[in-house]
Formats: structure tokens, sequence, C-alpha cells
């Protein structure tokens, strides 16, 4: 990434004392930082889509049980489990810049070598391992993010890594309808399709800099004044940043204040996925479920994720507006109510069924879009990626569960209850998210992360 020169901005921070790194106007630099870095998000999405699609092809063909479908949709996020927690540590203590590029390198080897599986053995082993390389990029990339953006646009900059989420999932239907059609083996096909935006995404990375206030954690200040005028210009240096970070052990995100910021963080954003993902990996078999599949699942599919879509963008210009807190307590519970309706009124005429999905599928993109958010603000840099990646670790363990369940769910407990259940995890979220959720709107990383 080629260097930003801003003199002037730095020399004006120099004068007044402030943080340059939250005060900054938006640069051609941040803009491609959050376009980089919200690659991540977009592969998971399309990594979870395109087993939900390809399952219907391999189903038959390997003549799978329900446990299987769900073991297979479940395996990458439990290796999203692994790969967060682990890199998420392995970020703090060594940086966020080295395996920047190494997580997505590894998801190309790993999405090209899907396309030769010769049986569902081989296919939980490579799409645990891709879920590993998934989740280690969110601690990653969401840190560095965070780290570089001005308080005044990291909102929407992280936001904007939800919205590719939903993206990600969308392209993956309609990849998929594409790829089947191309006969028996197209399901190989559309398992390695992940690997060229994973491939396009590494050469983008490359050059990407450190974390200034990573560095300066470390007591590395040439680097992190080399980094500063590399971004912002000759006149900027660590003087224009806060107070210095000191490194810190694995375990201070699980201890006072911290503790219960990892608490509300891994539990709130539990409850929002987990139904969410068994959406996203069984959206054929739910619509079909509820009779609103019409002649083509994959194009209802779509329409899901496209609603999905238009939730995280309506509500994306509201987290600088109304506050986070606002968006994330009013949105859970907004997304509850239609889930319990379903659930306890499964025969609902299907023009009913379709609007109270599209109501939860909108009013979900609150809760999506601070998944990231909150825990970048509210801890600070020394366990800032430890945290993301506990949170991304405990959630994803809802989520593997939640699509691991789904199947078997559906096939002896039919829609209704299935849904059911789902709406009482997300009542759950939105109770712990009015009793727990702060707001952080406007402050700093050092006074929103100040415990």
């Amino acid at each position: 990434m080629p260097p930003v020169s801003a003199p002037s901005t730095a020399d004006a921070s120099q004068s007044s004392g402030r943080d340059l790194l939250e005060d900054s106007a938006l640069t051609s630099f941040h803009r491609r930082l959050t376009v980089y870095s919200a690659g991540g998000p977009f592969l998971d999405g399309l990594i979870l889509g395109v087993i939900g699609v390809a399952l219907t092809q391999i189903g038959p063909r390997w003549h799978l049980s329900g446990l299987w479908e769900g073991l297979l949709a479940a395996s990458a996020l439990a290796g999203l489990l692994v790969g967060g927690t682990v890199f998420g540590y392995v970020t703090d203590r060594f940086g966020r810049h080295i395996m920047y590029t190494i997580d997505l390198a590894a998801i190309v080897v790993f999405s090209v070598a899907q396309a030769f599986v010769n049986g569902p053995e081989q296919l939980l082993v490579l799409r645990f391992l891709i879920g590993i390389a998934v989740g280690a990029d969110y601690p990653i990339a969401t840190s560095l993010l965070a780290e570089f953006s001005p308080r005044k646009h990291r909102g929407a900059m992280l936001g904007l890594l939800t919205v590719m989420w939903s993206v990600g999932s969308a392209s993956a239907y309609v990849i998929g309808d594409l790829l089947l059609r191309l006969g028996p083996d197209g399901w190989r096909w559309l398992l390695a399709c992940p690997a060229v935006p994973a491939a396009i995404l590494v050469l983008l990375r490359i050059g990407t800099p450190e974390s200034p206030r990573w560095l300066l954690s470390q007591g590395r200040v040439a680097e992190a004044e080399a980094v500063m005028r590399k971004v912002f210009g000759p006149g900027a240096g660590v003087a224009d940043l806060g107070t210095p970070a000191q490194p810190a052990r694995f375990s201070a995100v699980f201890r006072g204040a911290y503790g219960r910021r990892t608490a509300f963080v891994s539990i709130f954003w539990a409850c929002s996925v987990m139904p969410i993902y068994a959406i996203y990996a069984f959206g054929p078999q739910l619509l079909a479920a509820m009779g609103l599949a019409g002649n083509s699942g994959t194009l209802g599919s779509v329409a899901i994720s496209l609603v999905f879509l238009v939730g995280c963008l309506v509500f994306l210009p509201l987290l600088n507006r109304a506050g986070r807190r606002p968006v994330l307590v009013w949105t859970f519970a907004a997304s509850t109510v239609p889930l319990l309706v379903l659930g306890f009124f499964p025969g609902l005429p299907t023009v009913a069924a379709g609007l109270l999905f599209a109501v939860y599928a909108i009013a979900i993109g609150g809760p999506t879009l601070l998944q990231w958010i909150y825990p970048n603000e509210l801890f600070p840099t020394e366990i800032r990626a430890t945290a993301v990646g506990v949170g991304t670790g405990f959630s994803r363990i809802a989520a593997a569960v939640g699509t691991f369940l789904t199947p078997l769910a559906l096939g002896n407990w039919g829609v209704g209850a299935t849904l059911l259940l789902a709406g009482v995890v997300s009542a759950v979220g939105t109770v712990v998210s009015i009793a727990m959720a702060p707001e952080t709107r406007g402050a700093s990383l050092e006074a929103s992360s100040a415990a």
C-alpha cells in the first residue's frame, strides 16, 4: 500500500496534542485498508454459503445423512473457533502484519484442495482447516483496521466488514447456481471458487504497514515512527499517538472489567449469529419447509442474503447518529419477535411468513454490524486482537451448534420448533444487550477501552 502524504495534518496534530490516528481525515489509505480488511468477512460469507449449495449436489451423490450434512456445514465454524482464539492471541504477541497475508494464502490452498476430495471425511478436514484460516483473519484484520481508523469513521469502517459478509453469502448462491449447472462435479468448482478472491486479496494486502499502536506497545518506537511517517507524511511521529499500551497476558480478557466485557461481547455475538448461520447454511431447506422456496431454492437464498444486506446498510449510518447501544438493543428486540411468531405459528400464509422473515433479516443487521465494532472498541491495544479472537471463537461455537442442529431439528421437530428455538436464543441476546451494552460512540480507542 503506497504512503499517504498529509504533513499539514501531522503538523496540526503536534501543535494541538491530539491523537493523529483518532482525529485524522479519511484518506485513500483508510479506504484501501477498509476494503482489504473486508475481504476476510467476504470470504467467510462465501465459504459458508457455498457449502450449503454444494450439499444439494453432494448429499444425494454421497448418500449423506442429516448428521453428516450438519457436520460438513459446521466444520468450518469449528475451525473459526480455533483460528480466532489461537491467532487472536498470536496477533497481540507477534503483530497484526505478520499473518495479514499468510492466512489468506492458506485459504487459497485449502479451497483448491476441496476440489479433489473423494469422500466426506476428507472434506470435513479441509473445511475445518479453511475455517481456522478465516477465523485467524478476524482478529488480525479488524484490530489493524480499528487501530488505524479515525474515531468519526470507525463505526462505518468496521461495520462495512459485516456488509461484505452478506455480499459474500449472496455471491455464494449466485455462483453456486451457475457452477452446479456444469454437471455432476460442479460442486468441486464451487468449493474451490473462494481461492480466486483470496489470491487477489493476498496480492493487494502485500505492503500494508504494521499498526503503530501495537509497535509502540512493544517498545519498537523507531518502527512506529517510520509507519506514522509512511502513512501520514514526514511531519508525523509517535508523539501524535495517545498513551502507549503495555504487553498483557492472555488471561487479561477474563479478569475484572475486561472479563465482564468479554462475557457481554461473547454472549451477544453468539446469540446473534447462531440463528443467522443456520439460516444461511440451510436457507433452501428452511424456505422449502416454510413453503417459500417456489421453483428455485437458490433464488430464495439469494433473496435472504440481499435482505440481510439491506438491514446492514439501513443501520450502518445510525451507528454514529443514534449510538451503538440503542442500535444493538432495539434491533435485537425487533429481530426476536418475528422468529418467535414464526415458531409459534409455522402454518402462517406464505405472504405473512415471508414478511416476518424479511423483518427478522433486516432487523438483525443492527447486532451483526456491532459484532466487530464492540470488541475492537472495548479492549486496549495489548489485548484487542485476543478479545476479538475470543469473541469470534465463542460465537462460532454457537454458530457451529446451530448449524449442526438445524438439519436434525428440521427433520425431527419441524420448522416451527426450529424457529422457536432460534427465537429463544435471540431473546437471550436481547436481554444481555439491555443489561450490559455500553455506549462507545465518538470515543477514542483509549477512552472506550479504559477499564
